[in-house]
């Protein structure tokens, strides 16, 4: 069980489908798909369903900003506009590379969680 989990959540990182797994979910960087394109898992169901995928993305993304802001003022003697200008780039970019992985991983959880309640839908 827990074995099926985290490759569930493992195919979600990795913007594949969690039934699949072998189909990418996104029509472009940031566009979902309605549906997976090999098995026909929808991804977008309700309103409302992504409010969990942006409190995971939000919580991560704030964890990695203090730690990049702790690292930098502790390891460094830096004036506070170059640590801005070092730590604001990697921050966004952060933002930018995991942002459609928490998309997907929310799939993955939306579909664990059908999985487990044996909505009809799932399988």
């Amino acid at each position: 069980m827990v074995s099926l989990i985290l490759s569930t959540l493992l195919e979600g990182w990795r913007r594949r489908c969690p039934r699949c797994g072998g189909s990418d979910l996104f029509a472009s960087t940031f566009e979902l798909r309605d549906a997976c394109p090999g098995c026909g898992l929808v991804t977008r169901r309700e309103e409302g369903a992504w409010t969990g995928q942006m409190y995971l993305s939000a919580a991560v993304t704030q964890i990695v900003a203090v730690v990049v802001m702790l690292v930098v003022f502790f390891t460094t003697d830096w004036p506070l506009w170059v640590s801005l200008s070092v730590m604001l780039p990697i921050v966004i970019a952060f933002c930018y590379w995991s942002l459609p992985r928490f998309m997907s991983t929310w799939v993955a959880v939306e579909y664990l969680t059908d999985r487990a309640n044996q909505e009809p839908w799932i399988d």
